[in-house]
């Protein structure tokens, strides 16, 4: 009798071995055509990477060539531009997240991209992009620069024509970037025609042209009005309302234009001393205003909006902080005189607007806390400790927003 048990035994490792090799080399061979398929469909391939953070963008620029091409045309780059979020803010050029719980990295560490002896400060945030310039010195030998802290690139903005007699005069250099209404983008500057005089005069600079331009229209202000705080919101340049007469610029016609304010905030007076608004800025495509309902009480808060043809403000938020000053004793604070009533330390440094209407937010800034506040559900949180940090006022805090845009 022959013993066939060993090898029917071996046959049948024979066949396992051979179905797992068989199964391993079926499925390799349909991930590879799931993988060839979705490669050669941008459409869907576009659809899948929209839905990556951006560090993961910018390294798989380095898978191939045709992702690089894919990655970096404008079609991507405004679909996620519009899917984009604002991580944080900086303040004094310190990256703080909105989200402790779930910290981004930071966008960079120092703003040291260029070596600038005097240091390099931001200026201005507007839709991803930067404008920095030298932190020290006189404006004459001041240096800009566009940044995108997201991905690394800069330029160095061209010197004011004109020479040192009219850098000497520059009151404002603004920025304005989208990347649908203005693509390229632009550097605004308002000088004086003479020193100390009343007339003054717009320059503009372009990434497309890489030059700047004289505009048309120069205006007569007073010398002392205010133009350090700029906003750009729908094709303009709006400056803060910390004047009788605030303005906006509109970029493409080169037209000034009178910026209308709420109308309780007008005939409250709050303007006419040179005071700058508790909030001026814009979110998602929304210009906002924020002032409190009544000047003694600053726990009460109207968020205005302006409407898209400058016709008028209405409120679009009513805020009521008054949980605040029993979390945060230290915002709590007494006037001199014993029968005057106590006020309230509070600034906002920004109106968020999400996605997720439900989760649009306020950075409120109160003694040595930054605070994150929800506008719908009334929650709030610690984002950052601010003990023994000096922000320096409302210029020095900027949002961060991501953006894959070069130039």
């Amino acid at each position: 009798m022959v013993n066939t048990r060993g090898k029917i035994k071996k046959n049948q490792n024979t066949s396992k071995i051979c179905f797992s090799r068989s199964s391993m080399e079926d499925s390799d061979q349909q991930s590879t055509e799931s993988g060839a398929m979705i490669g050669s469909n941008d459409d869907l391939l576009t659809e899948i990477l929209l839905r990556l953070p951006v560090t993961s963008i910018l390294r798989f620029k380095s898978v191939s060539k045709h992702w690089r091409w894919l990655l970096s045309h404008r079609h991507f780059t405004l679909l996620y531009d519009n899917l984009s979020k604002s991580p944080g803010l900086f303040v004094r050029n310190i990256y703080i997240p909105f989200d402790v719980e779930n910290q981004s990295t930071p966008p960079f560490r120092t703003l040291d991209f260029y070596s600038d002896l005097c240091g390099i400060r931001i200026v201005q945030s507007c839709n991803g992009l930067l404008l920095c310039c030298s932190d020290r010195g006189n404006e004459r030998s001041r240096k800009y620069y566009i940044v995108n802290p997201t991905t690394k690139q800069f330029a160095i903005i061209p010197s004011v024509p004109g020479g040192q007699n009219v850098r000497k005069t520059i009151r404002f250099m603004g920025l304005a970037f989208h990347q649908t209404d203005c693509v390229h983008y632009k550097v605004v500057c308002i000088h004086g025609v003479e020193p100390r005089g009343d007339l003054f005069q717009i320059q503009i600079y372009s990434s497309d042209t890489g030059k700047w331009n004289i505009s048309s229209e120069s205006f007569s202000t007073s010398y002392y009005t205010p133009f350090r705080y700029g906003v750009y919101w729908n094709g303009a340049i709006h400056w803060a309302p910390s004047c009788r007469n605030p303005l906006y610029f509109k970029i493409e016609d080169e037209q000034l234009q009178t910026l209308p304010l709420p109308e309780k905030v007008v005939y409250s007076g709050g303007y006419y001393d040179g005071a700058m608004p508790m909030y001026f800025g814009e979110s998602r495509g929304h210009l906002h205003l924020v002032e409190a309902t009544h000047h003694e009480n600053r726990l009460h808060l109207n968020v205005y909006e302006m409407l898209i043809d400058y016709s008028g403000w209405f409120v679009k938020y009513q805020v009521e902080l008054d949980e605040l000053p029993s979390a945060f004793p230290k915002m709590i604070h007494s006037y001199r005189d014993p029968s005057s009533p106590y006020y309230y330390e509070l600034n906002v440094f920004d109106v968020v607007r999400c996605e997720n209407k439900e989760d649009t937010f306020m950075v409120v800034r109160i003694p040595e806390k930054l605070i994150s506040y929800n506008i719908h559900d009334k929650s709030f949180k610690e984002i950052s400790d601010l003990t023994n940090y000096y922000y320096g006022g409302h210029l020095n805090v900027h949002r961060y927003t991501e953006s894959l845009a070069s130039f």
